[in-house]
């Protein structure tokens, strides 16, 4: 074998110039080559070859372990008198070196071959230099901002950086490397080859889920881990404890890490977080062509099939209000709403997903060769001894079609207004609403706020068989008996004032109208309650009193309104703090002074750590809160006058009348919820 060949097939090459011994690992110092590697330098050390600078100039990826082995070298080789450095090191293992605080013990060389420092990341501790002040000085945020931050600060008790973020004046990212600046704590952009597999695996998945950190390398007993929060004490005691190690916190951008920790340990089709198939679940199968059934029949065999189905009965378990199976480069996503937020629950290979798009298109009886146009369908399966429906919607994206399941579980609708969730004072409001014999009753939130749940609630609440109760919806999603439901139809010209027309014509006592959207079915509806009938609505506004201003905006005239309105509801869906890791703590004074609370009386406030139980949100399940007005007399005059909202907001506050952020902080004090979710959602 000639000298070449043998350079070629050796692990680890050796030269030796002057006093100099050159070690040259190829490819990766991983594996079985850290052994190669340990056993050159044993034989080094045997022949007093004890001055070594190791060449990386060919690595491309190193470990935890081989990390080791070098520093093992080092000391062994400076009780000799010796030495060991590197040199021709590539960036992303300078990257490695900076994370772990390698840099630190071992010199790296210089092309001219002088010994350096690496200090790209590192810098010093400004214990006395606020973040505001660090961004001012980069110029990407303005006083003017950060003073707006500060008393949003006061108000949810967020972090500053939390609070610009979700502001949107910086990104994340900005945030993380001033934070690094103030904190001397590394930032990375992670990615893969900046953790070490082997090290990922000491932490349990569904621990680093819930903390939302990454272990990324390990050096004898400190641990390299990813956060987004550097500050994170208790997370960084609780993996201590469970390592038996010290941590160094890595500042990562939060989505990068949820989404590496995805990457790392979900390598098969269907991650252990979905589980088998139960053997309840059943696919209530369309009536297909011959074409989709032999489709069918062919795929009956491919794993496809149990994914979907495993993902859909999970979301049935974990009550997810909707699937979203998009594709993204290189990758699938899967995503769960669950209380009205999106939870990535796995990440199947790329190219699944044409395939998990054809199956659930064969189980809506959609054309699975139409890519190019947007497909709705519906879906029905049976899992634990219940029917759900799914509706189906498809849209053709960069990357394929994205597909979104609405889950429609009627075990899980709320169809008695003793369950809303309403206070005391605003179910007696709205009970005396529904007992009314006519007149306009408006339901308002944004979407997603439990709306048409109200509705749904109100026409059980009125039900019977003396009376005639009417819907029109787009689309129905609830069957209730002896109420007749019509949908509405626009492809056609079927629209909600269509239908209304014609509802009108058939004896009915109930009216309930699905979205009051345009002026005709506004006009419709307010001469439908003041001709005797109780008309039912949704209308998206933010308050009860915005509904007043959104009616008349749309044409209707004041002196009407004023007589069909009989009452609005507004409503939104706070989350609830999850009862399996609930803790309490005691309000500061300054929360207990701004929302004047008494002072006799420790006041506590409740939160969630965050908990398998809950994807580590802290919150786990929703309820309403709501703001119940009742158009009495004095009202109705102010209506007639085309009041401005500062005229109405004059009115609730004259007469003390519960608006939501009142009622969310009733919630907060009875330990059902937090005062930083009131306020996202209610946006006060």
């Amino acid at each position: 074998m000639s000298a070449a060949e043998e350079y070629i097939t050796q692990e680890v090459t050796r030269s030796r110039v002057g006093a100099m011994t050159y070690l040259a690992p190829r490819n990766k110092l991983v594996g079985d080559s850290i052994e190669s590697f340990k056993s050159v330098v044993s034989d080094c050390i045997e022949k007093n070859e004890n001055h070594i600078i190791v060449d990386l100039a060919t690595t491309a990826l190193i470990n935890s372990a081989a990390l080791e082995v070098l520093l093992d070298a080092q000391d062994e080789l400076i009780k000799l008198g010796g030495s060991l450095k590197l040199a021709n090191v590539k960036d992303n293992i300078l990257e490695i070196f900076q994370i772990t605080g390698f840099k630190n013990a071992i010199s790296v060389l210089k092309t001219d071959g002088q010994a350096t420092v690496i200090t790209a990341i590192q810098k010093d501790f400004k214990e006395n230099v606020r973040l505001g002040d660090i961004l001012l000085a980069k110029g990407i945020i303005t006083a003017a901002q950060i003073e707006e931050g500060l008393k949003l600060q006061e108000v949810t008790g967020k972090k500053i950086g939390q609070v610009i973020v979700d502001r949107g004046w910086v990104s994340e990212q900005e945030i993380l490397e001033a934070l690094s600046e103030q904190l001397s704590v590394p930032y990375i952009r992670l990615r893969s080859g900046l953790y070490d597999p082997e090290i990922v695996n000491l932490l349990d998945k569904n621990v680093a889920k819930r903390l939302k950190v990454l272990p990324l390398f390990k050096i004898r007993e400190e641990l390299s881990l990813a956060t987004a929060d550097a500050q994170a004490v208790p997370s960084f005691n609780e993996v201590e404890e469970r390592l038996g190690c010290r941590v160094r916190p890595i500042l990562a951008r939060r989505e990068d890490i949820l989404e590496k920790i995805n990457e790392a340990y979900n390598n098969n089709l269907a991650t252990d977080y979905i589980g088998e198939v139960g053997e309840d679940f059943e696919v209530v199968e369309n009536q297909l062509d011959h074409d989709y059934a032999a489709i069918d029949e062919v795929a009956a065999e491919s794993p496809v099939i149990n994914l979907i189905n495993s993902i859909i009965q999970r979301a049935v378990q974990d009550h997810a209000s909707d699937i979203h199976i998009e594709p993204a480069r290189g990758k699938s996503r899967v995503r769960f709403r669950i209380d009205g937020l999106l939870y990535e629950v796995m990440a199947p290979k790329a190219e699944l997903h044409p395939s998990l798009v054809s199956r659930l298109k064969v189980m809506a009886n959609l054309d699975i060769s139409e890519r190019r146009l947007p497909q709705d369908g519906r879906i029905q399966v049976q899992t634990q001894g219940r029917s759900v429906d799914l509706r189906f919607s498809s849209l053709p994206g960069l990357y394929g079609e994205k597909v979104v399941l609405r889950v429609l579980d009627k075990n899980q609708a709320i169809l008695d207004v003793n369950k809303l969730g309403m206070s005391k004072g605003s179910l007696n409001v709205f009970t005396n609403l529904l007992d009314s014999s006519y007149g306009l009753l408006l339901v308002t939130g944004p979407t997603g706020s439990g709306k048409t749940t109200s509705l749904y609630a109100a026409i059980n609440h009125l039900n019977s068989i003396e009376k005639n109760i009417v819907t029109i919806e787009e689309p129905v999603e609830y069957q209730v008996d002896i109420v007749n439901q019509n949908e509405v139809k626009a492809k056609i010209g079927l629209t909600f004032a269509k239908v209304l027309k014609h509802v009108l014509r058939q004896d009915p006592d109930v009216v309930m109208v699905g979205e009051i959207r345009e002026r005709e079915t506004a006009e419709i509806a307010v001469q439908a309650a003041l001709t005797g009938h109780l008309v039912l609505s949704t209308l998206h506004t933010n308050d009860s009193v915005g509904a007043i201003n959104r009616m008349i905006d749309m044409g209707i005239e004041p002196y009407l309104l004023s007589s069909a309105m009989i009452g609005v509801v507004a409503q939104r869906l706070v989350r609830v703090i999850c009862p399996a890791c609930k803790t309490s703590s005691l309000a500061p004074p300054e929360i207990v002074d701004r929302y004047g609370w008494s002072k006799k009386d420790a006041v506590k406030l409740y939160r969630g750590r965050g908990c398998h139980e809950c994807y580590d949100s802290g919150y786990k399940g929703r309820i309403g809160i709501y703001e119940a007005l009742q158009v009495d007399a004095a009202l109705q005059e102010l209506i007639i006058t085309n009041p401005s909202r500062d005229e109405l907001d004059n009115y609730i506050e004259k007469n003390h009348i519960q608006t939501l952020f009142s009622d969310g902080l009733n919630r907060v004090r009875e330990g059902v919820t937090t005062i930083e979710e009131v306020t996202r959602v209610v946006n006060t």
